[in-house]
């Protein structure tokens, strides 16, 4: 495994981090979650080296932190513990974001829900300190709490020590500037992958400029890229990958193209004696301002692979390949 620092904050941390959003379970995920399952694939990861765990009170209505906090109890200190705050669901307070499972998720940063969020989050957590505590998505009308007034709480939080460092999460570049005027903030957490390059057009390069750590998610694009979801596949109605506006690629005309680009790739999973899991993992971080890979996983074995990801240095003349292949696949249809 490999550690780098989460930007300017000094706290070092694996650079392949377990992603805690299907551990939340619930309908977007196909149901209720195995929690035996999960605390079994997040101690298969801590055990592979990684040492960053990433949750949110919205995984499963606080679900994921208390599944995390279990396992975390022990061995604490071996973790680099990131949650976020801005989705909240206990009243009307904040902006209408999305339904789940029945019920309302709203956008709110106002420092009165943040610091209840923060307290229900430590005690489901089982701890006195988060290590990155991440706004989950900016503020928006009508109730668009000034980012002033989100980071000055979050700094009085840093100043009483119940968190070490500020991230935040789906910002706009113009909205990263505004935080950072404010006061520090250590990382940026986005949706980037093979399938989904938007953000090398400014945020990657932007915080690569400022010393910023970068953690994408989806990078797997929720399995798809492992090639383990074929053309017979089902998904029950609801779910997420059924969300054609987040991932038109599981379409079954579009999946098709993604299998045959996948297995154009045998050679380099044999060069490099990898799953494709590994090698898409390892494609990520060799990208430009990549500094730190979320995945998720279902299971030990899943999450054990998607460390060994943190290892396999890739060829130049192979990431240049890759990219070359994904240009010629184009736009999903």
């Amino acid at each position: 495994m490999r550690y780098r620092s989460l930007g300017p904050s000094g706290i070092e941390a694996s650079v392949v981090g377990f992603g805690a959003w299907v551990t939340g379970g619930g309908a977007w995920w196909g149901g209720p979650p195995d929690d035996a399952e999960s605390e079994r694939a997040l101690r298969a990861a801590l055990d592979a080296g990684v040492t960053l765990v990433d949750t949110a009170p919205a995984y499963g209505f606080g679900h994921s932190e208390e599944v995390v906090g279990r396992v975390v109890r022990g061995r604490r200190d071996q973790v680099v513990l990131a949650t976020k705050c801005g989705l909240w669901w206990k009243d009307d307070r904040g902006s209408p974001f999305a339904e789940v499972d029945g019920r309302a998720l709203r956008r709110s940063l106002r420092p009165d829900t943040v610091r209840v969020e923060i307290e229900e989050s430590l005690r489901r957590l089982g701890t006195d300190r988060i290590d990155l505590y991440q706004v989950h998505w900016p503020a928006a009308p009508p109730e668009a709490t000034p980012v002033a007034d989100t980071m000055a709480c979050l700094l009085d939080l840093r100043r009483q020590g119940k968190i070490r460092a500020i991230g935040v999460c789906n910002v706009t570049l113009d909205e990263m500037k505004a935080y950072r005027a404010c006061g520090e903030v250590a990382s940026d957490q986005f949706r980037y992958s093979m399938l989904w390059r938007p953000p090398e057009k400014d945020i990657l390069p932007y915080c690569r400029e400022q010393g910023l750590a970068t953690l994408t998610y989806m990078s797997l694009e929720q399995g798809l890229l492992t090639g383990k979801v074929g053309m017979d596949r089902v998904f029950k109605p609801g779910e997420f990958r059924t969300n054609e506006a987040w991932n038109p690629w599981f379409r079954v005309e579009n999946r098709r193209r993604i299998l045959d680009l996948l297995a154009g790739w045998k050679d380099l999973t044999a060069k490099y004696a990898c799953p494709l899991s590994r090698l898409v993992i390892a494609w990520t971080l060799a990208q430009p301002g990549v500094t730190h890979v979320l995945c998720g996983a279902r299971n030990a074995a899943q999450a054990a692979e998607n460390a060994a990801g943190a290892d396999l240095a890739l060829d130049p003349a192979d990431v240049r390949r890759m990219r070359s292949d994904l240009d010629a696949l184009g736009a999903p249809a």
